[in-house]
């Protein structure tokens, strides 16, 4: 089954009277159940595919379906729908709450989403089991190490049951530890089935993946299979 599927897909953005062409033809494929890695330098395009992937966003042209549904052309209201539906974020910067316990932030999409507090409290607390924080539950990011509070991000982007985990530069503010970490939990999330979209400037973490993408002025220039080159450590 395909995942992700786009054809076609271009992105201008106007600035007065300058229009500036950040994706110039898109054409992707993600099967469910694989793991990509974007890969570009600033300004190549890889940010703006990113909203489109995330449903932040839609193509000026062209088509994007996620997981079978159409979402080229939907309005803001939808395409927030969808995001809660099927995407799960993680991002550099975790964007946790200082004031709230690793718990109650993986509970944060669950209360937006009307979720019953005996279900919302359960389904959390797996989330947190499943990436290693069970003993951690009701400690605050302030009282976590970054590789823990990028671990507690991870159990929020799962704790919905998401079609899609899109992660973008999951590992820029870590370090070499806690960076290996983190990735060996997204080749575990991956080979339990969890479809994986990361987008990073950092070649060993797109090596990691078992598809890389390499893109530079809007458009894609390499897929390599990472896996069938002994990529994955």
């Amino acid at each position: 089954m395909t995942m992700l599927h786009m054809s076609g897909v271009r992105k201008t953005y106007s600035t007065g009277v300058v229009e500036v062409e950040a994706l110039r033809g898109i054409d992707l494929d993600v099967d469910a159940g694989d793991y990509l890695a974007i890969m570009g330098p600033s300004g190549s395009g890889k940010s703006t595919l990113m909203h489109i992937i995330g449903c932040l966003d839609v193509p000026t042209a062209g088509t994007y379906a996620l997981d079978g549904t159409d979402v080229s052309q939907m309005s803001e209201k939808q395409l927030a729908e969808i995001r809660n539906r099927k995407i799960g974020f993680v991002f550099q910067q975790f964007n946790l709450l200082p004031s709230l316990t690793a718990l109650r932030n993986v509970e944060l999409p669950l209360v937006y989403a009307g979720v019953p507090a005996a279900q919302r409290r359960e389904r959390a607390m797996l989330a947190l089991d499943k990436v290693g924080l069970a003993q951690r539950v009701q400690h605050r990011p302030g009282e976590l190490s970054g590789g823990q509070q990028q671990r507690v991000s991870v159990a929020r982007a799962l704790v919905t049951d998401p079609a899609l985990i899109l992660a973008d530069e999951p590992t820029g503010n870590l370090d070499s530890h806690s960076t290996k970490e983190i990735l060996e939990l997204f080749e575990e999330l991956n080979d339990a089935g969890r479809t994986i979209v990361i987008i990073t400037h950092e070649p060993d973490v797109g090596e990691r993946a078992r598809h890389l993408v390499h893109i530079y002025d809007g458009l894609l220039r390499e897929h390599t299979p990472i896996a069938a080159t002994g990529g994955r450590r």
